[in-house]
């Protein structure tokens, strides 16, 4: 049985069995927060556990290493979609140690992609078409740094209301410790 398989048959089980109905809520979070935090898998349940989060409690927004790369980019219109139509009024940017995107290596993914299969003509299309690969594919080498910059994107957005807080954090990926980087503050 492939993933796909044991998923939906796992899947019909939990409807049929109604155990969805413990995590009935709205769309709207409880605790009117959206967080930005990386993918990585350690953070699933590490991440709402550590901050006493359940289900509905926030928005959790994830990519790779918690970045914002670009102000009106994907990242940043979900947060300015949970704040305006979601009801959203803090923000967390979390980032945290052992990050996989702490010093990656563009071109390493890139032989990557060749070796798995893409052709090197794609590449070479993509950078002539006007695609910055090394600067897409860069993580960053300091994650507090990394966490500062996607906080100032955030707070500094032509469309993000002043009074929205906007904080950032870095999480141990092993104990759910918590330090503070930055706190927002009310405008003034």
């Amino acid at each position: 049985m492939n993933k796909l398989e044991s998923i939906l048959d796992f899947n019909g089980s939990f409807v049929a069995n109604k155990e969805y109905e413990q995590y009935a809520t709205s769309r709207f979070p409880d605790k009117r927060m959206v967080i930005l935090t990386c993918m990585d898998a350690r953070l699933t349940e590490l991440l709402p556990k550590s901050m006493n989060l359940k289900n509905g409690d926030s928005k959790i927004i994830k990519n790779a290493g918690a970045i914002v790369t670009q102000p009106f980019g994907n990242i940043m219109r979900s947060i300015i979609v949970a704040v305006y139509e979601l009801q959203a009024d803090e923000v967390f940017v979390i980032g945290h140690h052992n990050c996989g995107m702490t010093g990656i290596n563009p071109e390493e993914i890139i032989d990557h992609m060749v070796d798995r299969g893409i052709p090197m003509e794609t590449i070479t299309t993509l950078k002539h078409s006007g695609l910055n690969l090394m600067r897409w594919l860069t993580g960053f080498d300091n994650v507090k740094d990394s966490v500062i910059n996607s906080v100032n994107i955030i707070r500094n957005h032509p469309l993000m209301p002043r009074e929205v807080l906007v904080h950032g954090l870095i999480i141990d990926p092993e104990t759910g410790a918590l330090e503070l980087v930055t706190e927002g503050s009310p405008a003034k």
